[in-house]
């Protein structure tokens, strides 16, 4: 089974200068870190909100790294910097708006302003690419609505085959 290649990328200004330390990024990592039992490795990124930037990384660990899955956090709300769902339209040749239909109705449960996130996905090659808000509550709780469908498209993709800890989070394949 060939090893998955994860992708973690924070998108922050003031993450990136060292202001503040990253927790979201870490919040993506221990929740795949519960997730998952088949093997895996991540690429881990912090970067500002720049969008000429964000393309480069996305293509970079998608081209370069061999990334399977791409999780960003970060730059999915109406402010002016926040350009994280523009870059990844502008890579992905496929986008399952679903995800991102699915992350702002599970945080609508929780928060208003769910409303005024941008989230989305797409497939970007063999890769797939998910944008995540920035809080790591809300990460968590996105990912746990939308990862049980993550295995499978990574399956249709061609890319590396995720097996789920299925006591956390249990993915759902079609019966063939």
């Amino acid at each position: 089974m060939k090893k998955a290649k994860i992708g973690i990328l924070t998108l922050s200004d003031r993450a990136s200068a060292g202001i503040y330390e990253d927790i979201s990024g870490k919040a993506i990592l221990e929740t795949l870190e519960e997730y998952l039992i088949s093997p895996w490795e991540s690429v881990y990124r912090v970067i500002g909100d720049n969008q000429e930037e964000i393309i480069q990384q996305l293509k970079e660990l998608a081209d370069i790294e061999k990334c399977d899955l791409i999780v960003t956090t970060g730059g999915t709300g109406p402010a002016l910097r926040d350009v994280t769902p523009e870059a990844t339209e502008a890579v992905c040749t496929k986008m399952l708006p679903g995800f991102g239909e699915l992350m702002r109705q599970t945080s609508l449960q929780y928060v208003p302003t769910a409303i005024l996130s941008r989230q989305t996905a797409g497939i970007y090659n063999q890769t797939l690419i998910i944008n995540l808000p920035g809080k790591p509550k809300s990460i968590r709780e996105c990912l746990d609505a939308v990862f049980p469908a993550v295995p499978y498209c990574l399956d249709l993709i061609g890319a590396a085959y995720l097996q789920t800890n299925e006591e956390i989070i249990k993915a759902f394949r079609p019966k063939s």
